[in-house]
């Protein structure tokens, strides 16, 4: 409970940022799995799901916890991605890895594995704070 006497329900920020680490974890990995074989004949380059996918099934509901807060209508709230990457290019000899194209992959991983990670400690800091309280 907390100071008002309501209930809190359970965290789940550091569960979903746990599975969005591993998610980026095998995206890294299929991205130096593609640069290990650009030279490879034949060999097509991969790339996981994004991770939205995921939480494209449920969508997020915007909890309303006070009187004041505002109504948003389901159709406002909806995240969902509307576009799909395609390859660079295909060359003569069927691989279809891009380098550029896998380090801006790579540059992605790191970005979203760095907003992951500075969003983790923020929340934590919160948490503790309000522990000290």
């Amino acid at each position: 409970m907390d100071q008002n006497g309501a209930v809190v329900g359970p965290l789940f920020l550091f569960e979903l940022a746990s599975s969005q680490a591993r998610y980026l974890e095998l995206r890294q990995s299929t991205i130096a799995t593609n640069v290990a074989n650009a030279n490879t004949p034949g060999f097509r380059a991969r790339d996981v799901e994004p991770f939205n996918k995921v939480l494209d099934g449920m969508p997020v509901r915007l909890a309303t916890t006070s009187p004041s807060h505002m109504q948003l209508a389901a159709a406002e709230t909806d995240t969902r991605a509307t576009a799909k990457k395609d390859s660079w290019e295909v060359v003569h000899s069927g691989n279809s890895v891009s380098l550029e194209q896998e380090m801006i992959k790579g540059s992605d991983v790191n970005r979203d594995y760095s907003m992951n990670a500075a969003i983790v400690r923020s929340f934590h800091r919160m948490v503790l704070s309000s522990a000290k309280a």
